[in-house]
């Protein structure tokens, strides 16, 4: 005899079936009916259409709030105790997740390691298109298996929701016990993702039919940039909305690091940048160390007290 349970299986092995067999009832691959006839148009009007839906974008991002503040919490909390985020994708959502996590050790001062990107058919598939790779599931498996750990997140990202080697990736996550993410555009594929938490920005078709790298790719960009600088907010990597936890690695970043150090502490700009030199160009420090009258030493065993938090560590009191 066939249980319920076994029934809603068949019933949603065969959906699932369905939409990889004719993937046109997808969100993500329905043809755009407010860009019907484009080509027939100037550029400003192209242009215009364009715009249009790119509206729409961050009204989308926005309805999935609780889901990302979510994913943030799960990913701070995986992070503060030693964990790692991989970002897994395949053509544009790939790339995407690269860009995230390379993006993080500049801006945040995160060692290399914490967050990082897998991309199907691997580094060349950064600068050139490798379509097939992102159709092997056990790809995306191996992939992630052999790096992740029970400590860590794997955030899928797919805009179809289906791509085997995302879905590969977060089984074999799963099955590690690492936290698990998935980040898509299509609304029709959400029953079939077994990730914890699901962050579904619909979107809509495109505006040319299953271009996901325009609304699709945007939307995704949207959600990572929450994703991590939520995280490294909640780890104490920003002071008000200052990038405390920069490194100063190049002129720009120096610039940047000296103007932060002057906003919090009031100092000149050659005050500024003497604090920096003892703090070997890492501002949170700088900042520190002119508050609490200590050296670099000093400074990092006090942020390490205070959680790496530079409020607590300026208002805790001297012992």
């Amino acid at each position: 005899m066939t249980t319920c349970v076994e029934t809603c299986n068949i019933g949603q092995e065969r959906r699932q079936y369905n939409l990889l067999k004719d993937r046109s009832k997808l969100t993500t691959e329905k043809r755009n009916a407010r860009s019907r006839g484009i080509d027939r148009h100037a550029a400003l009007r192209i242009v215009d259409i364009i715009s249009a839906e790119d509206c729409k974008v961050a009204v989308a991002v926005r309805r999935e709030r609780r889901a990302m503040a979510a994913a943030v919490d799960v990913i701070a909390e995986r992070l503060a105790r030693g964990g790692r985020l991989f970002y897994v994708g395949a053509g544009t959502s790939g790339r995407l997740g690269v860009l995230d996590a390379s993006e993080c050790p500049p801006t945040y001062g995160t060692p290399r390691g914490m967050v990082q990107g897998i991309i199907a058919g691997g580094r060349r598939a950064l600068v050139r298109s490798i379509e097939g790779a992102e159709d092997r599931a056990a790809d995306g498996a191996a992939a992630v298996r052999r790096r992740i750990g029970k400590r860590d997140v794997v955030v899928g990202i797919a805009a179809c929701g289906l791509t085997p080697f995302v879905r590969g990736a977060i089984a074999a996550a799963r099955k590690a016990g690492a936290a698990t993410v998935f980040v898509t555009c299509a609304p029709e594929a959400v029953e079939f993702i077994g990730a914890d938490i699901v962050i579904n920005p619909v979107v809509g078709p495109e505006v040319v039919t299953g271009s996901t790298r325009m609304k699709a790719g945007t939307a995704t960009k949207l959600v990572l940039n929450t994703l991590t600088t939520g995280a490294m907010i909640r780890l104490g990597k920003v002071h008000e909305n200052l990038m405390v936890d920069l490194r100063a690695t190049n002129a720009k970043l120096r610039d940047r690091a000296e103007r932060i150090v002057m906003e919090v502490t009031g100092v000149t700009r050659p005050r500024a940048r003497t604090l920096l030199k003892k703090a070997r160009g890492w501002a949170k420090v700088a900042i520190l160390m002119h508050f609490r009258k200590v050296d670099f030493s000093g400074a990092k065993k006090l942020l390490a007290a205070c959680g790496e938090s530079l409020r607590k560590a300026i208002e805790s009191q001297p012992r």
